[in-house]
């Protein structure tokens, strides 16, 4: 436990055309009271305006951050990269929209020194409007396709799961970069289901991911950046907003459980309100699901695109 506790902690941020709530996530993770050792900011954008460029400057020159520009589009390579080049025995991954509850990043080390059994730590998420809430009664068995597909990142009970959200994971940098860290075929801008893939991947390794409520954040979701550039899924032909849930289910999933998975998929998707409202758009969508089912095949045929060209 003594040397969980002096293990090294790096923020990585990965970002993309973000810039005042950029500079607020790292001038509050740089004012915690018990701060990491090192954050690591992976850029993704092409140009800033003066104030952020101005602050990150400063930052980096006052050796407060190491500033990365990254060219390769996407956030899972971000994510990536970040593990590959952290310093520290865990890495923690933070959303660049974020709002810190508490002394969080102290919450990630005291967890992985309390558990010393886990590869990797999950932080409670506040998504716009919620509030922490006892997660309800949670379904332990079943597919391990589904397992923990809907857990409630606002819950308030610790334990073990079988999902993530990088919003808000510190993992074992050994142990993550041992499993392939995030299989870059999950493709920009959306990579769908990226996380949860990476999950399921460590745990079918031998590892153990713990559901930590005290290390807690509220995700702002910023309108303007980040995968909401991708725009919305509704009214969409494109393959990009399905073609990560079809890819994670040909990965993961075996068998009938992986073709019913999969087929129910295109159906899901057009049972909304929205395009009960407007029905025009259901074909739309039903095209956009056929073109993320045939480019999936083609992905995993390909093989995964892993951390470090691991296989």
């Amino acid at each position: 436990m003594n040397q969980q506790m002096t293990s090294k902690l790096s923020v990585v941020i990965p970002t993309y055309r973000r810039e005042h709530v950029l500079r607020n996530t790292v001038a509050a993770l740089l004012a915690l009271n018990k701060p990491a050792n090192e954050v690591l900011l992976i850029d993704e954008t092409e140009n800033h305006d003066p104030e952020t460029l101005r602050v990150l400057k400063r930052a980096e020159a006052d050796g407060l951050i190491r500033w990365r520009r990254h060219r390769t589009p996407g956030q899972v390579s971000k994510l990536n990269r970040g593990l590959m080049e952290a310093q520290g025995e865990i890495v923690l991954f933070l959303d660049d929209d974020v709002e810190f509850l508490g002394e969080m990043v102290e919450a990630h080390r005291h967890a992985h020194a309390e558990h010393p059994e886990a590869w990797a730590v999950v932080g409670q998420v506040l998504q716009p409007g919620e509030e922490p809430s006892p997660p309800g009664k949670r379904r332990i068995g079943g597919s391990a396709l589904r397992r923990d597909l809907d857990f409630p990142f606002r819950s308030t009970s610790p334990g073990w799961v079988e999902n993530v959200i990088t919003c808000n994971l510190s993992v074992r940098r050994d142990r993550a970069l041992a499993v392939g860290g995030f299989d870059e075929n999950f493709i920009p801008p959306v990579a769908h289901r990226a996380e949860t893939e990476f999950a399921k991947r460590l745990v079918v390794a031998g590892g153990r991911i713990w559901f930590e409520p005290a290390a807690s954040v509220r995700h702002l979701r910023a309108a303007r950046g980040g995968t909401r550039s991708a725009g919305g899924h509704l009214t969409s032909a494109s393959p990009v907003h399905g073609v990560g849930d079809y890819y994670y289910a040909l990965r993961r999933g075996k068998g009938w459980d992986r073709i019913r998975y999969m087929a129910r998929r295109p159906f899901r998707e057009v049972c909304t309100r929205f395009h009960l409202r407007h029905p025009w758009w259901i074909p739309v969508k039903f095209i956009g699901e056929l073109r993320a089912l045939a480019l999936a095949l083609r992905l995993h045929r390909a093989g995964p695109k892993l951390a470090g060209g691991a296989s």
